[in-house]
């Protein structure tokens, strides 16, 4: 028996995608989440494969943290970073409404007026 889709996450207000954009712009931030799509990383192995100083690392993690983008746990002297699908699902029915309206074609253009 084929499984049903789920369903997409209601849009996040604009505040909220506007926040998760702007730590999402920098490339380096773009490389953390990439690599946190493969599931939780402890942040020694992110400072090795991003080749990153901790200090820089950790100035981006914080970022990424606190537009929730990313959740920490601390295990022992380590922190473990994850992404949190549910709210990059949110932003991407955000965009995901953006181009449907887009899309539409308006009833009267500037020229009709």
């Amino acid at each position: 028996m084929p499984l049903a889709p789920s369903p997409l996450p209601p849009p996040m207000a604009a505040g909220q995608a506007r926040q998760l954009l702007k730590a999402l712009a920098d490339p380096i931030r773009i490389q953390v989440v990439e690599a946190l799509g493969a599931g939780e990383r402890c942040v020694c192995e992110l400072t090795a494969e991003l080749g990153l100083a901790q200090s820089k690392l950790s100035f981006h993690l914080k970022v990424m943290k606190e537009a929730g983008l990313i959740e920490a746990r601390e295990e022992g002297r380590w922190t473990y970073y994850q992404l949190q699908p549910e709210l990059l699902g949110q932003l991407g029915a955000w965009l995901a409404s953006l181009a449907c309206q887009a899309s539409r074609k308006p009833a009267l253009t500037c020229a009709n007026s």
